[in-house]
């Protein structure tokens, strides 16, 4: 049974290869190309990364008819998280803390998966998703690094702004700024990346075999 990923951003900086050699791996989805591959013999889709504004999102419609032809479909980490969530009793599978923080929360914005990343792979992210963001400033408030007044003048200060400015740079200065923490006392953002955490765990256990 054929398996397509749609990935871009969330998995750069991994090991490649990120999915297993069976596993047809193609850049962000866009609208169109799940509707493309209806009308074929039906296999995995699992929808990672897809477009926000460069081009159109990938379409409730097309993911609804592909669950219909017997396609088992997987969201995650980012556009995947999005619509595995709004789809998830349509029988769309979702995986994750991102997917489930949509679950839990479904006025959540789009654009708190959001970023900026290079057209061509691999994709290098340009900016950091506002959900990435929250992780970090959340635990500099958990461990008395900011103050939880100073953590929410942060937080709402890059909230406003746009998607593609909520760089490192911009964060460090905000923090800076607003919280009078400097570069120097931060403590690592790896482990705050929850799209890759999702996508790594995601193909560890890879889910997909076992529906």
């Amino acid at each position: 049974m054929k398996t397509i990923a749609f990935v871009g951003p969330t998995a750069f900086g991994l090991s490649s290869p990120v999915f297993p050699a069976d596993v047809d791996v193609r850049g962000p989805v866009r609208r169109g190309d799940v509707a493309a591959l209806l009308g074929t013999e039906p296999g995995v889709l699992i929808v990672v990364d897809g477009t926000f504004h460069s081009f159109p999102a990938v379409g409730h419609v097309e993911l609804r008819t592909a669950i219909a032809e017997g396609w088992q479909v997987w969201g995650l980490s980012s556009m995947g998280a999005i619509r595995a969530a709004e789809m998830r009793h349509l029988g769309m599978h979702g995986f994750g803390a991102v997917y489930q923080r949509y679950v839990d929360d479904p006025d959540l914005a789009d654009d708190e998966v959001a970023l900026l990343h290079a057209a061509e792979a691999p994709h290098r992210p340009l900016s950091e998703p506002m959900i990435h963001i929250r992780s970090f400033v959340d635990a500099l408030r958990e461990h008395s690094l900011v103050s939880p007044a100073a953590a929410d003048k942060v937080i709402d200060h890059l909230k406003n702004r746009w998607y593609a400015e909520r760089t490192h740079q911009a964060l460090r200065a905000a923090l800076q700024d607003l919280a009078d923490l400097p570069p120097a006392a931060l403590p690592p953002f790896d482990d705050h990346c929850l799209k890759t955490k999702d996508l790594v765990r995601f193909t560890t256990e890879q889910p997909w075999r076992l529906g």
